[in-house]
């Protein structure tokens, strides 16, 4: 994680209009672009802990007591997989596999250890795992 963001986009983001970083909205958990999601964290630079789960329907709900961020938004894919961004490294080599081809999810991204984080950018300057992440991936309309 560097700059206290990351973001999960469409892997074939050739025709995307809003590539990643582009106008990324610091000043949100969540946002998004067409085939972008944007995530802005609570710390400026450590490794985050991500796990992504794809569902056939929706997954059961968080209890937010559990988290510190949750939010949701749909995201369109056209090819069925998506790539993971960093400010700091650009793309990451390997990609999520939400299906065989494109289509429409729902997703839902939940996060704990924002203040943890963000004391370890302003004391030691990095962090390990203290950050962690959920995000969950189902068809729209499921």
């Amino acid at each position: 994680m560097g700059y206290n963001a990351f973001g999960l986009q469409e892997s074939d983001d050739a025709d995307l209009p809003v590539p990643f970083p582009d106008d990324f909205d610091y000043d949100t958990f969540l946002s998004t672009h067409p085939g972008r999601l944007d995530i802005t964290s609570g710390g400026h630079t450590h490794t985050a802990a991500v796990t992504v789960e794809v569902w056939d329907g929706p997954p059961p709900e968080q209890d937010p007591a559990n988290w510190d961020e949750q939010a949701e938004a749909d995201f369109e894919s056209t090819s069925g997989q998506v790539a993971v961004w960093s400010m700091s490294l650009g793309r990451a080599d390997d990609v999520i596999t939400l299906a065989d081809s494109g289509g429409t999810w729902q997703v839902r991204v939940s996060c704990a250890g924002r203040a943890e984080a963000a004391a370890l950018s302003d004391g030691e300057g990095t962090g390990t795992g203290v950050e962690r992440y959920l995000v969950q991936f189902w068809p729209a309309g499921s």
